[in-house]
């Protein structure tokens, strides 16, 4: 079963869909091309096909920019449409070099 989602928010989220990859640290999980709901500075809620399971590691490389954050799944919740909701706090932003 799903964990609950947290009620209580550190940060205002702001809903926006961004185009971005994701990859769980654990080698099983295959890099998944994904989208965010919502997003905040510290924060942003992920749709996967596979659910993921809270405290793993991720790496978020976000398609506009090149900007990448490792962070980890705070929640997983499956959606109406059968994905999966994650919300993933992140742990700082920075910037792909040239080129990647």
């Amino acid at each position: 079963m799903a964990a609950p989602i947290p009620s209580g928010r550190s940060e205002r989220r702001i809903p926006q869909i961004l185009a971005a990859e994701a990859s769980p640290s654990e080698e099983s999980m295959p890099e998944e091309s994904t989208v965010t709901d919502n997003v905040s500075l510290h924060g942003a809620r992920v749709t996967t096909v596979r659910p993921w399971q809270a405290g793993t590691a991720v790496l978020v490389t976000f398609r506009w920019e090149g900007v990448r954050s490792e962070g980890r799944v705070a929640y997983c919740q499956r959606k109406e449409s059968g994905d999966f909701a994650n919300g993933v706090e992140l742990y700082g932003l920075w910037k792909a070099a040239s080129g990647t």
